[in-house]
């Protein structure tokens, strides 16, 4: 019964899928409505992480951020279903990657790229990466997290992997990649890394959008361990429906740099590109739910030989 209202109500989102941008654009319009202004969906939270990333804007500046938030929230839930059935050409055009002869020149010496990611313009459509290699040139990976709700998962999952790209569950990934490491293929893995982690995997504290915040460091450890040639992709939206990612590099020798420096690149250059567009990041996070001053002394963190000496209060 569950696969079956699945496959009926993925039906129907694909024949919604089909409707042509403009009335998709109508449709997130009347979201926008819903979602803001009626149904208020998380603005207290929004308001919250507005105001303590931005302390020197005033009341008026932050809520010309968090209207345009919104209205570019829903544009992207109604883009992310046309991954359904929109055409590898319309995507290409809607979709454009820059950097993509780095990578494949990269790959050919560290047969594994990482590339970080935010949840920044239409992450999802990120996705679509694979299209733009040659048939075969390498396989094509991004980690995710399972969602609570079956059909929300299976749905998401499909869309993801539509152009060709495996999803990779997170518990799963250090294994996953290890084994693409030992195969000798070439790979290319995207990480969303913006997200809060939970205690046991907080390892570093750094300055973040004004507050002291913590990151994952799992993606660079694992780069050290595999020899990654690392990304960063930095993401614009010169115009509604359209985007283009430029890839950056950051190292091809993450082993050689200090501890958790890839990290703090990571997350200064995800600030820049959110400061340049505040509008564009997910505010509706609970980014900032656990607290320096609030870190529990007696737990066990995970990883906790790898990030021995590496715990600093005040960073």
């Amino acid at each position: 019964m569950t696969m079956l209202l699945y496959k009926t109500a993925r039906g129907i989102l694909y024949l919604l899928s089909l409707l042509p941008f403009r009335v998709i654009y109508m449709i997130s319009d009347l979201l926008y409505v819903i979602v803001y202004r009626i149904a208020g969906y998380r603005r207290a939270t929004v308001r919250t992480n507005l105001a303590h990333s931005f302390p020197e804007k005033s009341r008026a500046e932050l809520r010309t951020i968090e209207h345009r938030f919104y209205h570019a929230f829903t544009d992207s839930i109604v883009e992310w279903f046309k991954l359904l059935s929109i055409s590898p050409e319309e995507m290409h055009r809607r979709m454009q990657f820059r950097g993509i002869d780095d990578i494949e020149a990269s790959i050919k010496t560290h047969p594994i790229c990482f590339v970080y990611l935010g949840h920044f313009c239409n992450w999802e459509w990120i996705s679509t990466m694979p299209s733009w290699f040659t048939p075969g040139y390498a396989g094509f990976g991004q980690l995710y997290h399972p969602l609570r709700s079956h059909f929300t998962d299976w749905l998401f999952l499909g869309m993801r992997s539509r152009f060709g790209a495996e999803n990779i569950p997170k518990n799963e990934a250090l294994r996953r990649i290890l084994t693409m490491r030992d195969s000798g293929g070439r790979y290319v893995l995207g990480f969303i890394a913006d997200q809060g982690p939970r205690w046991v995997n907080i390892h570093e504290w750094i300055p973040f959008l004004s507050q002291d915040t913590p990151v994952y460091t799992g993606t660079e450890r694992i780069a050290r361990k595999v020899n990654a040639t690392v990304f960063f992709a930095s993401v614009e939206c010169p115009r509604r429906g359209y985007y283009v990612c430029t890839l950056e590099k950051m190292t091809d020798d993450p082993a050689s740099l200090p501890r958790f420096a890839l990290t703090n690149d990571y997350m200064a250059r995800l600030e820049a590109m959110i400061r340049r567009h505040p509008e564009r990041w997910l505010w509706t996070h609970k980014r900032w739910k656990r607290r320096h001053e609030d870190e529990p002394t007696q737990f066990e963190r995970r990883n906790e030989k790898e990030a021995v000496g590496t715990q600093s209060k005040g960073v």
